[in-house]
């Protein structure tokens, strides 16, 4: 087993124990904090496909940005700790059905041999400017109403959580 294998499991294995600690945690701060480092590890992950600009973006928009959002809707909505949650019996059930169709899936797929795309040529050289280029010409304006439409949210957010209207 390579380096690179090991490194694979580990990053693969931490995600999976992170996400479990995401669900599992009562504490919707440590449900985040668990949410950060699992997106830690798939940014390792990035790294080992060796796509460094998806591994950056995964820290600084996710890692970064999304999960202060989060904090701050959790913190806003002030959650006391002492509301528990309860385990229906269609969750209980959902929560052992749905895993093992999955892994009889993973079995399924994985018995077949993996075939290469045939005839397929990928051009690596052109990077970052492909992806930015139409953002910043074409796609402008739905980026810059997504971000509005993030703002007015955020704004009725704050507006809406607070404790004496006047």
């Amino acid at each position: 087993m390579t380096v690179h294998d090991t490194l694979f499991w580990f990053f693969s294995l931490a995600m999976l124990l992170s996400g479990i600690g995401v669900v599992a945690s009562r504490n919707p701060v440590n449900s985040a904090m668990f949410l950060v480092l699992l997106f830690g590890f798939m940014a390792g992950l990035f790294v080992l496909l060796e796509a460094f600009f998806l591994a950056v973006i995964q820290v600084l928009v996710y890692a970064g940005a999304v999960i202060v959002l989060f904090l701050f809707v959790i913190m806003l909505l002030d959650i006391r700790a002492s509301q528990r949650r309860h385990v229906r019996f269609l969750g209980a059930v959902g929560a052992i059905v749905v895993p093992g169709a999955l892994a009889w899936e993973f079995v399924f797929i994985l018995q077949k041999p993996v075939q290469p795309l045939a005839g397929r040529e990928v051009n690596w050289q052109d990077g970052l400017e492909v992806v930015v280029k139409p953002l910043f010409a074409r796609y402008m304006l739905p980026v810059e109403v997504a971000a509005l439409l993030l703002l007015v949210a955020m704004v009725g957010v704050v507006l809406l959580s607070r404790r004496n209207l006047k």
